[in-house]
């Protein structure tokens, strides 16, 4: 298997000079592509954050359209150019590209060299509200999208769909930002570490549980950012989406924030979760949903009869700051909405997961293979691990091609993980033990000390990238791959 060097995977830069070998990685100006094909450019932009200009990176169609929404049953016919300055590469996350199309530097693909395109086909077999984004450190400055797949069976409902991606801000570079969590404690903001500077995946249940006891609100946070974006926008200037009276819209959430995972608040409006990671679910009503870095949710609302405008949130778990958007009828009066709530919001648990249904699970069939995943951390080090070892002397989880297999995902360490398994979808059959037929999903939300079991089938070959999506647990060592040939 081609390793991953730490400088392509932690900086979003790489050593100059990679070769274009693939006939279809070439400089882009001028040259044929397939007449079908929809190009996306990786290109610098400008946003306002909180009155102050700020230059970011984002994933653009010639028309100026961010991010792409596809159709199901067609081909996913991209042209990726960079036009950045450094090298990229785009990870199309929610989909199951064969093997080589993923987007994962150096598994197997090296980096797009600035000025070069490539060209991805393969076909759309996965709906749903998904996204793109870069799988190194410009995750960071934005360059992320929304990547949305109808399904032509739902073309039926008359609902307006509504999406928005959340994001997580600094004005400092994402280096910076992992220098300040790789350096002495004290610059780790957020943290509070009660003196305990060993590795927590090495403590046994009774010291796990007491150390949760002292500190029942550990080490949620890790950077402390300058904004909250949805949509590229702060709610001291949110985007407000025109909506109809007695309508119904669709939100498709989208959390492409690096580091903050968030509590979705509806407010005085009821909503239901009816898809997860782009796939359906039983619906489950309620006003507040929890959505880890990486994961999707697609809530329905049905809107009152009268004039309104009604906020949004996405609160940043255990804090105050919020971000969020407006849906408004026309006469309906929109008022300010502070990006500080009243009090820090709670951790994420598993309370939603617990009740989730797939609408269409996997079909039965006995495990072929069974692998414990234990996730750990060293938060005086930082540095974070799967079974043990970080990505530089990983050991792949070897399975074999179309068997059942299910991961036992434990987190041993003091702060949550979303788990991500590229190249597949999987359905999560356990929590903490107890069997059921949950969601299916790309992302699990793991909080400490609990554990999740997910299944997934073997029937797409390749050296798939499994990892913390949390960017900086991933940049220093969360990250291994399942493996397995054709």
């Amino acid at each position: 298997m081609q390793q991953i060097s730490r400088r392509q995977f932690l900086a979003s830069t790489a050593a100059a000079g990679v070769a274009s070998a693939a006939s279809s990685l070439t400089g882009f100006p001028g040259i044929a592509r397939a007449a079908t094909a929809t190009i996306i450019r990786a290109e610098s932009r400008v946003i306002d954050v909180a009155g102050r200009a700020a230059t970011v990176f984002g994933l653009v169609q010639q028309d100026g359209t961010h991010g792409l929404v596809a159709q199901a049953g067609e081909d996913f016919n991209v042209r990726l150019e960079n036009a950045l300055d450094t090298p990229t590469l785009i990870h199309w996350h929610g989909l199951t590209p064969p093997f080589g199309q993923d987007g994962v530097p150096d598994l197997p693909q090296p980096l797009l060299q600035s000025g070069q395109a490539y060209d991805y086909r393969f076909p759309l077999e996965t709906t749903g509200t998904h996204w793109m984004h870069a799988h190194t450190l410009q995750e960071q400055q934005l360059l992320a999208a929304p990547l949305i797949v109808n399904d032509p069976a739902e073309a039926g409902p008359d609902e307006q769909p509504i999406v928005v991606l959340f994001h997580d801000f600094s004005f400092k570079t994402p280096e910076e930002l992992l220098a300040g969590l790789t350096g002495s404690i004290g610059s780790m903001a957020g943290h509070s570490m009660s003196g305990m500077s060993h590795d927590m995946s090495n403590m046994n249940g009774m010291e796990q549980g007491a150390a949760m006891q002292m500190a029942p609100t550990m080490d949620i946070n890790d950077i402390e950012y300058d904004a909250y974006l949805a949509n590229d926008r702060t709610l001291e200037d949110p985007q407000v989406f025109s909506v109809e009276k007695s309508g119904t819209v669709r939100l498709r959430l989208i959390n492409g924030a690096t580091a903050t995972a968030f509590w979705i608040d509806t407010g005085s409006l009821e909503g239901e979760a009816i898809a997860v990671d782009g796939n359906p679910v039983v619906p489950v009503r309620g006003r507040r949903f929890p959505l880890g870095m990486g994961q999707r949710i697609d809530i329905r609302i049905r809107l009152p009869r009268e004039e309104g405008a009604w906020p949004v949130l996405a609160l940043r778990e255990g804090s105050a700051e919020r971000t969020g958007f407006i849906l408004a009828t026309k006469g309906g009066a929109v008022k300010r909405v502070s990006s500080k709530g009243d009090k820090a919001e709670g951790p994420l648990d598993l309370a939603l997961e617990a009740s989730l249904l797939a609408t269409t699970p996997f079909a039965e069939k006995a495990a072929g293979a069974s692998e414990p995943v234990v996730l750990g951390g060293d938060m005086a080090k930082y540095a974070w691990t799967i079974n043990g070892r970080g990505w530089s002397d990983h050991r792949p989880i070897a399975v074999n091609k179309g068997d059942r297999v299910e991961l036992a995902i434990r987190n041993g360490s003091m702060m949550g993980h979303p788990m991500h398994l590229h190249g597949h979808h999987f359905q999560v059959v356990g929590i903490d033990g107890r069997r059921f037929s949950g969601a299916v999903r790309d992302t699990v939300w793991l909080p400490p000390q609990r554990e999740v079991t997910v299944a997934f089938d073997a029937t797409n070959p390749g050296t798939w990238a499994f990892h913390c999506h949390h960017l900086y647990h991933m940049a220093t060592g969360m990250m291994t791959v399942v493996q397995y040939a054709a």
